[in-house]
């Protein structure tokens, strides 16, 4: 192992130069002489990694002309040169595996199409299980997969074997394995996308650093380069580990920071040269490395511990260095000797070879590990598609993303995960070094439902209770705030302990919909996004934007934001403070993304209102529960009785003395109220509260509590049950949406046509028979053997003690009575459809009450 000491990288480049040489390809595109320079474009990119080149490629083909790419020195220059080039339909999440599926579909047929070799080797990859933990999280990823085109198994050791005969399988339990996983060369990747991007018309120019960016009064763009400027509608920073620095021409702290990720290449192992057939990519997940077929060698690539692992946060601080494009880090063998020995252990055959490179090399992160793609709230026709830490995989997928959400003005599918606006000014220097240091050596750990990291908490995004909880109540972590998810009681099992199954919340969460249900129970909701509309156009806009009619002056309602082709785009509360004066609320982790769709509307139709964020500025308190009533009419002198203060009405009012503006309505569907107040006011009008509550039992409750009460009322929930993928026809939303309003809402005539058409599949309501399991939502519905349709949301339901949750079936499967399975844990669990809801809302009872001793 001492020869790897003396490795140096020029023995790599000059191996990259010969292999890359024979196939003929150009270093560099030189296209900026008067004769080609362009002084407009509809759309430019600045970056020339494979994820750019992407969305040129795909810009280009679906029509768009003007399509400008300018790269700063060569194409693939920063991480995308280096990468070990892994591909793989396989990912935790649901929508980011579309973008896995893209991606792979469109490498297959790249070169056909572009006459460029792309090097792609497809022998499938396997996630190996060497602990019970891991053999669960297959499991619950199979469920997970079920209902997508992508084809995944659940396999033994024995088949492990097959795939990848080299493996000491005496720890391997279980595999999961991907057919048509493999690896791609990502500068041929890069340089078949860019032949594509040019035979299709668009222009790639290199070597054009941009210098600055100037917005223009109406929205565009003009990006300054040593050769000219171009005046472009809209620009997509894909500029790599160089974002920051891009983002900072314009204001923007784009929370992205380079890390070290090394690998190791060996010479030809006579094992694997005398192999018949490629070996599949394994994972070994307690290992933390992934390991594939090089030629006749090997390559493996470890992931550290996050004490052990590397930040660049020079370059965060000081900005890339010059020049820096196709350089690499010095290598650091002690750092990742940890996980070659477990490889070793793992693949015999290592221990004999020569290693004869290690390669050190940046790549960007975020704080959670997701990347940053779409139109970026404050600044017109600004996209990002920034912090790839797996850029190969993801380049096709979401070139294609952006190019469809830019052409047709909006996105093709749901992708909220990776909105570049769920960051905000909380996600500071230090925040992002720890998270990303925490990303990094989580990287294979096991990925729970429910899962919480705890690097860099709290923010500086802290709510006026933060303070007062957060030592009584296991936190959750919400765009920045520090929320409760239950709270403890002497006795309770404490702390966060993630798991499969139930869980030590379990219980303390069913005390809590008892007290909701029964008494009276306080929660914490300041994470709320919060905005203020108004304005001369105000109504005129929120007419546009909602599907809903605007509430009248002191009353809310619940309305949709639709997108053009009549999916639902977002789940919004609305109360007409005065006349004009519009206060919006939408949940957490839809802040920006909302607020940049209404201020684009506003500024693309011209009008005239004034659009504030106060989200950080309001704390918010829902009180809810039988008593609620009477604990708060001892707070203040309003009439606070069903006559006096009605359901979805809106009143300033004083309680213990502070200004609070209270509505009518609560989430558990019990009686209750919102209480918006300034977040100094927040502790003393809690501590009012809980002293004036005493008698009547109250004490908290928290998110999981809420979530399941939500669900026995049948309440549909925002990027569950509804979201770029579903129309809320299907989601049962009929109730909220206006197609005979006269104002001509964006998705209107989508949803009209929608309605004439009829609907394929219908949200369901469902009962589970399980045992120590519940839904948490997309999993498998299968029906006669064969796959019919996955849940949205589930929970257990403590008042009817059985599982619960919302499905998305075929009409013919809809009907009440109708007995389908859901797969939990690789267990088909017996389901049926019931009458929605399981419990009634306390309005509901309190009409039907009053109803009943009229006709007495």
């Amino acid at each position: 192992m001492s020869r790897i000491l003396n490795l140096i990288n020029t023995r790599l480049r000059r191996d990259l130069a010969a292999c890359r040489g024979t196939a003929g390809l150009p270093l560099r595109t030189i296209c900026y002489s008067s004769v080609w320079w362009k002084d407009t474009a509809e759309t430019v990119i600045i970056g020339g990694g494979c994820v750019g080149v992407s969305v040129a490629y795909h810009l280009a083909k679906g029509g768009m002309k003007d399509v400008v790419l300018l790269e700063k020195s060569e194409l693939t220059a920063g991480s995308t040169w280096h990468a070990a080039g892994l591909t793989t339909y396989y990912h935790p999440g649901i929508n980011l595996k579309k973008v896995h599926y893209d991606s792979i579909k469109l490498y297959e047929s790249l070169e056909a199409e572009t006459g460029q070799a792309v090097g792609f080797h497809q022998p499938g990859s396997v996630r190996i299980a060497s602990t019970a933990a891991r053999v669960d999280e297959m499991r619950y990823q199979m469920t997970r997969t079920h209902w997508h085109v992508t084809q995944q198994y659940f396999i033994g050791p024995e088949k492990v074997h097959e795939l990848f005969p080299l493996l000491n399988i005496d720890k391997v339990l279980a595999g999961l394995y991907t057919p048509g996983d493999g690896h791609i060369d990502p500068y041929s990747l890069t340089m078949a996308l860019a032949a594509g991007a040019r035979m299709y018309g668009a222009q790639i120019y290199n070597p054009a650093p941009v210098s600055a960016l100037n917005p223009t009064a109406d929205g565009k763009w003009d990006v300054q380069t040593p050769h000219g400027t171009i005046r472009a509608n809209r620009i997509v920073n894909a500029t790599g580990f160089w974002a920051r620095e891009v983002g900072k021409m314009i204001g923007f702290d784009h929370p992205t920071i380079p890390v070290h990720h090394q690998y190791v290449v060996t010479a030809t192992v006579p094992e694997v040269k005398a192999l018949k057939k490629e070996l599949a990519v394994i994972r070994d997940l307690e290992g933390s490395y992934y390991l594939r077929q090089e030629r006749d060698g090997l390559l493996f690539g470890p992931y550290e511990q996050m004490e052990k692992m590397k930040l660049q946060d020079s370059w965060v601080r000081e900005g890339v260095p010059p020049g820096f494009g196709k350089e690499l880090f010095e290598s650091d063998l002690d750092r990742i000797m940890e996980h070659v020995e477990m490889a070793m252990d793992m693949v015999p055959v290592l221990k004999k070879a020569d290693i004869i490179n290690i390669v050190s090399g940046p790549i960007t992160y975020t704080p959670d590990l997701l990347p940053m793609v779409g139109p970026h709230q404050g600044a017109r026709n600004y996209w990002a598609a920034i912090g790839f830490g797996y850029g190969v995989i993801h380049a096709g997928g979401i070139g294609k993303f952006l190019s469809d959400w830019i052409r047709n003005g909006e996105p093709p599918y749901d992708l909220i995960e990776c909105d570049p606006n769920r960051y905000g000014k909380w996600a500071d220097v230090p925040f992002m070094c720890a998270k990303a240091r925490e990303s990094y050596g989580f990287n294979n750990v096991v990925g729970y439902p429910k899962e919480e990291r705890f690097a860099g908490r709290p923010t500086s995004r802290r709510g006026g209770l933060y303070e007062l909880l957060k030592d009584k109540a296991s936190m959750g972590f919400h765009a920045g705030w520090e929320q409760p998810h239950w709270f403890y009681k002497p006795g309770d099992d404490v702390g966060y302990k993630p798991s499969f199954r139930r869980t030590n919340w379990f219980g303390p969460v069913g005390r809590e919909c008892k007290l909701v249900m029964e008494k009276v129970g306080v929660i914490d909701l300041t994470p709320f996004g919060k905005f203020i509309v108004k304005g001369k156009d105000s109504q005129r806009l929120l007419d546009r934007l909602f599907a809903n009619t605007m509430p009248k002056v002191g009353l809310t309602n619940i309305s949709h934001m639709l997108t053009p082709s009549g999916r639902v785009f977002a789940e919004v509360t609305i109360t007409q403070l005065a006349p004009g004066e519009f206060l919006l609320i939408t949940g957490s982790g839809s802040e920006g993304h909302d607020l940049r769709w209404i201020e684009s509307e506003a500024a693309d139709g011209g009008y005239d209102v004034d659009i504030s964020n106060v989200t950080d500025d309001i704390g918010v308190l829902g009180i809810a529960g039988p008593n609620s009533r009477k604990v708060l009419q001892k707070l203040t002198d309003e009439d606070l009785s069903d006559a006096g203060f009605k359901f979805l009405h809106c009143k300033s009012i004083q309680l213990a003395g502070v200004p609070v503006r209270a509505i009518r309505i609560s989430y558990t569907g019990e009686l209750g109220w919102e209480l918006y107040i300034d977040q100094k006011n927040m502790a003393a009008v809690y501590k009012a509260m809980m002293e004036a509550g005493k008698d009547e039992g109250i004490d908290n409750f928290g998110t999981y509590a809420m979530s399941s009460l939500r669900l026995e009322k049948g309440f549909r929930g925002w990027g569950a049950e509804m979201n770029c993928d579903t129309n809320p026809l299907e989601a049962g939303l009929d109730y909220f949406i206006k197609l005979n309003k006269p104002a001509d809402f964006i998705g209107k005539a989508a949803l009209q046509e929608i309605k004439a058409k009829g609907l394929k599949r219908k949200l369901s309501y469902i009962t589970l028979d399980t045992d120590d399991i519940d839904p948490e939502g997309n999993e498998t519905v299968w029906h006669n053997g064969k796959v019919v349709g996955n849940t949205t949301s589930g929970a257990y339901s403590y008042s009817s003690q059985q599982s619960l949750a919302f499905a998305y079936l075929p009409l013919e499967l809809c009907s009440v009575g109708q007995k389908v399975e859901v797969e939990l844990l690789g267990r088909k669990y017996p389901a049926e459809v019931i009458q929605e809801p399981l419990v009634l809302t306390e309005p509901t009872r309190t009409r039907l009450q009053k109803k009943a001793k009229g006709k007495a």
